[in-house]
């Protein structure tokens, strides 16, 4: 086999084959076989048939043309090696000369990736928010807690805020009452916002077993969208009551005896909490700055095939979930079809080109991925996708996503060594030290990486 290679651009290049016939012998031998398989023909028993009797029966063209779909990938991997080009996605072949017994010729056109110089990047320079936890942060830790050990009794007065009251719902749109527009025995906290606008006045001052009707527009069901007549009906009213801050709440409600106990472990979960998002926020900061600092050429049907995944799944997919499609998804954003659409693009181009540099870092810097760091990504990735560690890798092993697992966690190695050799000051001034947790700033790195690269996973197809 001969082969030659012309870049067409930096991340396209044209392959140029020649192959021998007598190359051709398996996979032409397998071709018959096939055939012989496939095909009934009187007088010979099934997979009997001779070569010579298919030619006559059914064309050598058809032998040809099942020998060559056979061949042709074993051939452009040899000639994909043999140039040492990086290929990605699937290529274009065409096949320019089939001389039966004496030579096939074909070429294949595919993206590559691009040729990438990494600059020096420690004098990068990035601001990030100051981790400051004040009484106030938590008092409110505290109170949410508090909210959540409340408890209620039923009251004979007129419902106002804070109480739990249950109703019955209905909603008509045009005098008419909507199929799924009745409900019993909701229970609802006044002042939650979590039913229709407009149901807080509604409720408020009515006791149990009083009424009233209200216009609220419908978020949702048959008639979403529409203004509708709704009818609720009181049927009981409790108030809530709080437990007192004190140290047997902190028994209750902790591991802690006292009170002071658990504001002390509330200020330094707070604080872990803002030291991991200050953390993200100078890994996305640094990688901003990184991407202005390196010229990427961009594979054209890369980034056409990333816009359509990126588009696909949020149609299909994140709507899909949410009973939208793109056209309600975009009026409610207040966006055209043309400005989402160049935004997707923004976006792939920026997923892309941060994989395209991050893995020549990790090249460059010979990082490798151990089975604990790979381990310690897939249980935060099994967490966030509400499976199990156990499903979770079930899955991606079934789907053959095992190296994309690893791609994420080296593109976060990646980052984590740049952002230590980058500068971070946070708002007062302070240099901000992220070395303390080496995993927890990996971890935090991958997580940025996944927020710009979202659905984009380059692959390198042979």
């Amino acid at each position: 086999m001969k082969s030659a290679v012309e870049t067409l651009n930096p991340t396209r290049v044209r392959l140029t084959v020649e192959v021998p016939f007598e190359e051709l012998k398996d996979s032409l031998d397998a071709a018959y076989k096939k055939i012989n398989q496939q095909v009934t023909v009187k007088g010979f028993r099934k997979g009997k048939i001779p070569a010579r009797v298919i030619d006559q029966r059914f064309g050598r063209g058809a032998v040809l043309e099942e020998a060559v779909n056979d061949a042709l990938p074993k051939f452009y991997t040899e000639a994909v090696n043999e140039a040492e080009v990086n290929p990605l996605g699937q290529p274009e072949v065409d096949i320019t000369e089939l001389k039966d017994g004496e030579l096939l010729a074909f070429t294949a056109e595919v993206d590559v990736r691009p040729t990438i110089e990494i600059p020096d990047y420690s004098g990068i320079e990035v601001t990030v928010d100051a981790v400051e936890v004040t009484d106030e942060d938590v008092e409110k830790s505290v109170e949410q807690l508090r909210e959540r050990f409340a408890s209620t009794s039923p009251v004979e007065r007129a419902a106002q805020d804070g109480d739990v009251v249950t109703i019955d719902l209905e909603a008509k749109v045009d005098g008419e009452v909507l199929p799924d527009g009745v409900a019993s025995d909701v229970s609802y906290t006044i002042g939650s916002g979590e039913l229709l606008d407009g149901i807080d006045e509604a409720v408020k001052g009515l006791e149990a077993g009083g009424e009233a009707t209200f216009t609220s527009q419908l978020k949702g069901g048959s008639a979403e969208g529409k203004d509708a007549e709704v009818t609720v009906k009181v049927t009981t009213v409790a108030a809530r009551e709080l437990p007192e801050l004190d140290d047997e709440f902190a028994q209750m409600a902790s591991e802690f005896d006292t009170l002071d106990e658990l504001k002390a472990d509330s200020r330094k979960r707070l604080e872990n909490m803002k030291q991991f998002d200050q953390a993200t926020q100078a890994q996305e900061r640094v990688l901003d700055e990184l991407l202005k600092l390196v010229e990427v050429p961009m594979p054209e049907k890369l980034l056409e095939d990333e816009i359509n995944t990126r588009k696909h799944n949020l149609e299909h997919h994140q709507l899909g979930q949410m009973g939208l499609d793109l056209a309600k998804y975009l009026e409610i954003q207040g966006k055209t079809e043309e400005e989402f659409l160049a935004e997707t693009k923004e976006q792939a181009e920026k997923g892309i080109k941060t994989q395209f540099i991050l893995d020549e870092l990790v090249n460059k810097e010979k990082l490798d991925v151990s089975r604990e760091e790979l381990t310690e990504h897939l249980f935060r990735r099994a967490a966030s996708s509400g499976m199990s560690p156990d499903q979770f890798a079930q899955a991606v092993a079934q789907q053959g996503q095992v190296p994309m697992l690893v791609g994420e966690v080296a593109r976060g190695k990646a980052l984590a060594v740049v952002v230590e050799a980058a500068t971070v000051k946070d708002t007062n001034g302070e240099v901000v030290d992220l070395s303390d947790d080496e995993d927890e700033v990996v971890e935090a790195a991958a997580e940025a990486v996944e927020a710009v690269t979202g659905e984009a996973e380059v692959s390198e197809d042979k």
